[in-house]
């Protein structure tokens, strides 16, 4: 087992099992850059509406310098109020985009699950060697290039963005603060989308990655795939034992109604068939038992023990064995020889009647 390849794809339940235990796949960094762009496309948007309610707030409060006004608990809650306001409905959507962004992204790819064994504590966390071989694994190694590529990415796309409006700046002492701080925002913007494009890319290495590395961590042995089918269909040693006591039960069973029987119908050794006929209650003769070889004598000697009746019929013992059911009626084809067999048993019967 220790060294066995895992070589076969996770069945149904080792996923279930994994994610019990809150193994499931997920892409890192597909949820931050899926916040971040959306966080940076609703700051676009809601930018101007930012702007409108932080300029309400310093406008109004600038103006009262140029008056006498006084500073009394009433000002200060108003005051206090509407900064809380502007804070607010500047910051309030971004911070439910992000939120609802990240939690739709991590859900999309966990199926929104949450799982009780990530919380818990374990000291297996604790041990250095375990963190050490995390340092220095392959996904240590991965995240360490995507680092040192997205680092590259960055600085490329902010010196290019530089390098290119690096002859602009001189004019921003030239033009109004609005002019200036609209000029700033877009050439932010800019970076921030081009950097965004290079990161969606990254992300979509990442989170093939991730998903080729997760498959390949629930990867089971030959091994433990047949001890999963051992445990969802049964240990073949166990069922076969199951079958035998069911078997030994059952025969157990039909020897305790051969007793009840009017007449054995038989072969010499090979088939036995044990028949009861209530005029009162039977529609059809019904078979008690039936067997072969080993179980046929068995029938035999315990309807000898019994005083069961038993005759010899070699076509009919073993058409009956082959085409009747327990605790069934005879086919209907079968009616007849049978007849004649249970009309010599009663004749017997009347016999024995007399003679006593």
């Amino acid at each position: 087992m220790a060294g066995e390849d895992k070589t076969e794809k996770a069945s149904p339940k080792k996923r279930r099992d994994e994610r019990k235990k809150g193994n499931v796949f997920q892409s890192k960094d597909a949820v931050t850059v899926g916040a971040v762009a959306i966080s940076f496309y609703i700051l676009e948007f809601w930018s101007s509406y930012i702007y409108k309610f932080t300029s309400n707030i310093f406008f109004k409060y600038t103006s009262l310098i140029k008056y006498t006004y006084d500073i009394n608990s009433s000002f200060i809650t108003r005051m206090f109020k509407d900064i809380t306001f502007a804070i607010f409905a500047s910051a309030g959507p971004l911070m439910i985009s992000v939120i609802t962004a990240t939690v739709v992204i991590t859900g999309a790819q966990t199926r929104f699950l949450i799982s009780r064994e990530n919380i818990k504590f374990k000291f297996s966390k604790l041990n250095p060697l375990s963190g050490i071989k995390r340092m220095f694994s392959i996904r240590a190694i991965v995240e360490l290039l995507k680092n040192l590529i997205k680092i590259s990415i960055l600085g490329y796309v902010i010196y290019s963005s530089i390098i290119k409006n690096l002859s602009l700046v001189p004019k921003l002492a030239s033009i109004g603060l609005l002019s200036g701080i609209n000029f700033i925002s877009t050439t932010i913007m800019a970076v921030v989308k081009s950097v965004i494009i290079a990161f969606v890319a990254i992300s979509a290495f990442d989170f093939l990655y991730s998903w080729w590395e997760y498959e390949k961590s629930i990867k089971m042995t030959k091994q433990e795939v047949k001890e999963e089918y051992k445990q969802l269909e049964g240990d073949p040693k166990i069922k076969g034992k199951i079958k035998e006591k069911q078997r030994a039960f059952s025969m157990s069973r039909m020897m305790q109604q051969v007793p009840k029987a009017d007449v054995i119908i038989r072969n010499p050794t090979h088939y036995a068939v044990a028949i009861r006929y209530n005029i009162e209650k039977d529609n059809a003769p019904i078979v008690l038992a039936k067997g072969k070889d080993n179980i046929a004598l068995k029938i035999v000697e315990k309807a000898e023990e019994n005083k069961i009746n038993i005759i010899e019929n070699i076509p009919l013992a073993r058409a009956l064995y082959a085409k009747s059911e327990l605790n069934r009626e005879i086919p209907i084809e079968y009616y007849e020889p049978v007849a004649e067999v249970l009309a010599w048993v009663y004749r017997l019967k009347e016999k024995d009647k007399h003679q006593i």
